[in-house]
């Protein structure tokens, strides 16, 4: 479990493809290390990874075809910046909001605008996950805490303090960019409930070749 509240600003130097799968080699810049052991988990990008190797400079972990499948990081290359956080402890100050590391999907930045010294951004939802995001609610994009300011249809509006902007990924968003998204966590788990006995019944699953389209495989 995460906050959303980044503690440093990593970046990708090795990405390596492992059979269908891939590691991940960060350099995880200031991010304090000295109480993270193997098998610990740290948001990579909002997504929750597990420490397989400590480098001395940073980590590695693996990426499963269901991680590549969800998020962004198919479109990552050596060289990318990533939001790391690790993950909170029991008495860890709550600042943002309940954050699993569980992308649910890709967002995609449309506009970027400047309203005095915050930057506002509008982000497209994929359509199925519109109706989990509401005005003044929360979101993490790229594993960050972020409040939603607006709403038209599956866009969103987030407004960026310059503290954020600088500390965050987020500085260097413009328009088409692609983002791990992950909505409430408490929204997903009461639409389950809701659904009763219905959510016994099977529902198909989708593959997508994308290690292939990424050029992994190449």
């Amino acid at each position: 479990m995460f906050t959303g509240i980044i503690e440093a600003v990593g970046t990708i130097t090795a990405l390596t493809p492992k059979g269908k799968d891939i590691s991940v080699t960060v350099d995880s810049g200031k991010l304090d290390l000295s109480d993270v052991k193997l098998g610990d988990s740290i948001a990579t990008n909002g997504v929750c990874l597990t420490v397989v190797e400590l480098t001395g400079s940073g980590y590695v972990a693996d990426l499963s075809l269901e991680t590549l499948k969800r998020t962004a990081f198919v479109n990552y290359r050596t060289g990318q910046k990533v939001n790391l956080e690790k993950a909170m402890l029991p008495t860890t100050r709550f600042g943002g909001h309940m954050v699993s590391g569980h992308v649910d999907d890709v967002a995609e930045v449309i506009e970027r605008t400047h309203t005095g010294r915050a930057i506002e951004f509008w982000l497209k939802a994929p359509a199925h996950l519109a109706k989990y995001i509401s005005e003044k609610g929360s979101v993490a994009v790229d594993g960050i805490s972020l409040t939603v300011n607006a709403i038209r249809g599956d866009e969103f509006k987030l407004t960026i303090v310059p503290h954020t902007a600088s500390e965050t990924t987020m500085e260097a968003f413009t328009a088409g960019r692609k983002v791990n998204l992950e909505v409430d966590v408490i929204a997903r788990y009461l639409e389950r409930l809701m659904l009763g006995d219905k959510a016994a019944e099977p529902k198909s699953d989708v593959s997508m070749d994308l290690l292939a389209r990424s050029g992994f495989l190449r």
